[in-house]
């Protein structure tokens, strides 16, 4: 089986944003050019290779069991650490298309600038997310909703939401820097899907796709940060003595401690007062446009499911 066989073309939410999905919204309706066409898949297909790349390396670091119905590419005796350079050969594609078929245009220099941005961001973001979960630096009480905040938002909400979004503001011939709120309400938008990743890789049917680790790796979760806000001294030590253990039991044993803090139902109430606060900060926006797919975007993530 070859590397672009296996990708799934599934995913978090199956990419139903693209970013043609994007500039259609902002056309209002006004039927594109076959060159916007063009153009716009081809900003999408870039994005897919990074993500692509990103989520090879991040399979390879954080060693889950399968992705999307899948075993992990790198779990493949033929392939193993081949895995990366399969990323890396991915990365390089994008430079070469924007080169080729964006250098003419007002805005490529932008282009550059956003891919290499959100590229460098999201690498420092999975590096935070390494770096506490090293043997020697394991330690809840450095854990907080700020610490996860930080790794959310640079690490998964960057090229998940706000990459596509931007790409087809800057076809339309929008400045960035003349949306920094819907920036801020995508980065938003992208720490709710994480949260609902986590939850769902937690509380969800193994069947549905990527095994969740995040209890046995000791990542810096949604869950474990409202575990620890809400936990007794007696539950709180339960947690320290299981939490980030390979042992089934002791895994069994944390989401046992879960269930008895009812984060399901915290889970749920988060969803609700999140989903209210995006729609203010949404219908808070100038532009029509923009509101009517940001709008669409939270639609598609809003309660869902797998």
């Amino acid at each position: 089986m070859e590397f672009k066989d296996h990708q799934n073309p599934g995913g978090t939410l199956n990419r139903r944003f693209s970013v043609l999905d994007c500039y259609k919204f902002l056309k209002e309706g006004k039927e594109l050019t076959d060159d916007e066409l063009f153009l716009a898949s081809a900003l999408q297909c870039c994005i897919n290779w990074l993500q692509a790349f990103f989520l090879e390396l991040d399979d390879i670091l954080d060693k889950p069991h399968t992705r999307q119905d899948q075993d992990c590419w790198f779990k493949d005796p033929k392939v193993c650490m081949f895995a990366a350079n399969n990323g890396v050969i991915l990365r390089q594609r994008i430079p070469r298309v924007l080169r080729k078929h964006f250098r003419d245009k007002k805005y490529y220099v932008d282009l550059l600038h956003l891919f290499d941005q959100v590229e460098f961001q999201t690498a420092g973001g999975q590096m935070n997310n390494l770096l506490i979960t090293l043997e020697d630096e394991k330690d809840l009480s450095k854990y907080s909703s700020d610490l996860y905040g930080r790794i959310v938002h640079y690490k998964t909400a960057n090229y998940s939401f706000y990459l596509p979004v931007a790409c087809a503001l800057l076809m339309s011939g929008e400045k960035l820097e003349d949306h920094l709120d819907t920036k801020s309400i995508l980065m938003d938008m992208g720490k709710y899907l994480q949260v609902q990743i986590e939850y769902h890789d937690c509380f969800g049917d193994p069947q549905s796709g990527k095994t969740g680790t995040d209890i046995e790796d000791f990542k810096c979760s949604w869950l474990v940060v409202k575990a620890l806000e809400l936990c007794n001294d007696e539950q709180k030590k339960v947690l320290y003595e299981n939490y980030g253990k390979q042992d089934p039991v002791c895994v069994a044993t944390v989401k046992q401690l879960y269930n008895e803090l009812n984060l399901q139902g915290v889970f749920a109430e988060y969803e609700c007062q999140n989903y209210e606060s995006l729609i203010i900060s949404i219908e808070a926006c100038p532009s029509a446009a923009v509101q009517v797919l940001l709008k669409s975007l939270l639609a598609e993530v809003y309660k869902r499911q797998n």
